[in-house]
């Protein structure tokens, strides 16, 4: 078996953050959080690491990431842009929204030929997640099931201070195996605790603490993605009628399909570590600090790729 692949979700262009996040140093020796996951998953053991990019970004994406990493793991990079879709369709007039993380890793197909991870790129996720998605990656192949993984973290660690985000809030049965995954776009802190509100702030509904949630941090068998190109036809025909210029193929919903279907099995491995992410640019400062104390207690060298 090939050793598994670090697919990473790069093409966001940053509207909430003002700007690429994932290019954003958040240390002085110039590492970005996703030199972080990448430096993990090499040390972890993944054998390549693919970087779904826009086209309008990839000099400075190279320039600024590629240049640093290529040296160190094998790189690819492909392009998510909205015109990638199946024979017989188009994009609707005045549509610039990106088709979503579904769309995004059904880009890299070319390119992935064995296991694989995705993350987003700027998320911190701790070196424990890679190990995980390395050990059952390698360790677990489909039989009359698919046989994937998610890393989960706690509800209470992914939060911010400065606005809300969106998540994936999972349930989970006695075996940790993954029975749903409902997107809730606008979580926010409430207190010590986090609410999510489903009618525009007027109205909330607590998480309570330690509920499993989604931060796009999968384990894929390859068969994931011919289930991702089958599923895609079906998804805009649907929603290009009914919302023509913001529909997004999200990643966890095919995997919900799958477990509607009892095709797929999910074990959920939950993390107890802390997220950090560049959400919003309130949020850099406190990713800094927690860098800067990862690095003090030895977890990383002073300059990843030196």
């Amino acid at each position: 078996m090939n050793k598994p692949i670090l697919v990473v979700l790069a093409a966001g262009m940053g509207s909430r953050y003002g700007g690429l996040k994932q290019m954003d140093p958040v240390d002085p020796a110039g590492d970005t959080l996703l030199d972080f996951s990448v430096f993990d998953a090499k040390r972890a053991g993944f054998g390549k690491v693919v970087f779904i990019i826009k086209h309008a970004i990839e000099a400075e994406f190279k320039e600024m990431i590629g240049s640093r990493i290529e040296p160190h793991i094998d790189v690819e990079y492909v392009f998510q842009e909205n015109d990638l879709l199946p024979e017989g369709y188009s994009v609707p007039e005045d549509r610039v929204k990106p088709f979503g993380t579904g769309h995004a890793v059904l880009c890299a197909a070319p390119v992935v030929d064995a296991p694989f991870a995705v993350i987003n790129a700027d998320d911190y996720y701790g070196p424990k997640a890679f190990r995980e998605l390395y050990r059952y990656l390698t360790t677990h192949e489909d039989d009359d099931k698919y046989r994937f993984v998610m890393i989960g973290f706690h509800i209470e660690n992914t939060i911010t201070e400065n606005g809300h985000v969106a998540r994936g809030v999972c349930q989970v049965d006695k075996d940790n195996n993954l029975t749903d995954i409902t997107e809730r776009t606008r979580i926010e802190k409430k207190g010590d605790g986090a609410a999510f509100t489903l009618d525009e702030g007027k109205t909330w509904e607590a998480i309570p603490d330690r509920t499993p949630v989604s931060m796009n941090c999968w384990g894929f068998t390859p068969g994931f993605m011919k289930e991702i190109e089958d599923r895609f036809p079906a998804f805009l025909d649907k929603n290009l009628k009914t919302n023509p210029l913001k529909c997004e193929y999200f990643l966890p919903g095919v995997v919900s399909q799958l477990l509607e279907e009892n095709k797929a099995v999910v074990k959920v491995l939950e993390s107890e570590e802390k997220w950090y992410g560049v959400t919003y640019k309130e949020d850099k400062a406190t990713v800094m600090e927690a860098i800067a104390s990862m690095k003090e207690r030895g977890l990383y060298p002073e300059n990843l790729w030196r």
